[in-house]
């Protein structure tokens, strides 16, 4: 691998860039904002995040993946070309090797855009490795060896699930369902408990501050405020641990059935060493209260939360790319020239 070249975590609500030697040099929420009359990039990234909900008619606030896959192609590829010039320059006197990370569910059309994505920002050769491998390896599990490890990593869009032996996904599952319905299933019981109309970014406010799956505790509450569906005027109310941990449980249930499900069909001397070293979780939502207690309830496995869960996926992928010759076939799913 040379210094230059770069690890990414192409992610739903964040793109993080890592390079060998300086570590995370890029961590920007997966946000564009659009003049529509003009089709002018206006910005990227945080800047553009704090535009949501807040631009006029002509102004759009983008986030062009959905559920860990591209939904809007070209701004995909603006959006990589502006963070890996960030990174490289404008003018790059070599054009870096890209390792970008995909979930494990994705089509072989989704995984073409991203690498098509990555090519037209300025990549020589393109590696696409599962988000399952590179949590594992940024995690500090050992992939190479036979014995199972388990990683469940909790995406923005997706959670990646996967039994890991001997450099290959024995058994994988990944589910459309990540930090974003988790936001999106606060607005929907705020909206129909309280006639509260909030936005995105005062959901993902309240799961920070107050989110909890298990044993939530009562007396912690806080502030919401919104537009009443009814009146149509500003109005604030007071919003209890105990009611966001309610109104979490679908989709935090829909990730227990994804653990559990993987588990079921984990073969059984995999499944000792899984005992024997428990399930590691990464990505973001691995950061909500009471997730690694709810998931030692529901499968009778300690759960482990992975050091820095949020950039372990970026930092897996540079390690990977270092290695990338020297690795299984099983471990790298796609390359290109």
């Amino acid at each position: 691998m040379f210094a230059r070249d770069i690890g990414i975590d192409l992610g739903t609500a964040n793109v993080l860039i890592f390079m060998r030697g300086k570590g995370i040099v890029v961590r920007e929420p997966s946000v564009v904002a659009v003049d529509l009359e003009t089709n002018q990039v206006l910005a990227v990234g945080e800047e553009a995040r704090r535009m949501v909900g807040r631009t006029p008619g002509n102004i759009a606030v983008i986030r062009p993946l959905k559920a860990g896959v591209i939904a809007d192609y070209t701004i995909t590829e603006v959006m990589l070309k502006h963070l890996v010039r960030r990174v490289l320059g404008r003018r790059p006197l070599f054009r870096p090797q890209i390792a970008v990370c995909v979930p494990s569910g994705v089509t072989a059309v989704e995984q073409r855009a991203v690498i098509e994505a990555c090519m037209q920002a300025g990549a020589k050769k393109v590696w696409v490795i599962s988000e399952s491998m590179a949590a594992a390896v940024g995690a500090g599990l050992n992939i190479v060896d036979p014995g199972g490890n388990m990683v469940v990593d909790i995406g923005g869009g997706t959670t990646d699930v996967a039994v890991i032996s001997m450099g290959g996904e024995v058994v994988s599952d990944s589910v459309r369902v990540g930090g974003d319905d988790l936001d999106e299933a606060i607005v929907r019981y705020v909206r129909r408990e309280h006639n509260l109309l909030i936005g995105e970014q005062t959901a993902e406010e309240i799961k920070r501050k107050i989110g909890c799956v298990y044993n939530p505790d009562e007396n912690e509450t806080m502030e919401v405020r919104g537009r009443d569906s009814v009146t149509g005027l500003p109005r604030a109310v007071r919003l209890s641990a105990a009611q966001v941990c309610e109104a979490l449980q679908e989709p935090v249930q829909a990730i227990i059935n994804a653990i559990r499900a993987v588990l079921e069909k984990t073969p059984p001397e995999l499944a000792g060493d899984i005992i024997n070293r428990g399930i590691v979780l990464t990505g973001g939502g691995a950061l909500l209260r009471g997730i690694t207690d709810l998931v030692r309830l529901e499968t009778q496995v300690e759960a482990i939360l992975a050091d820095d869960p949020l950039t372990c996926v970026a930092r897996g992928t540079s390690r990977l790319l270092e290695e990338i010759h020297r690795l299984p076939a099983e471990t790298v799913s796609f390359r290109v020239s």
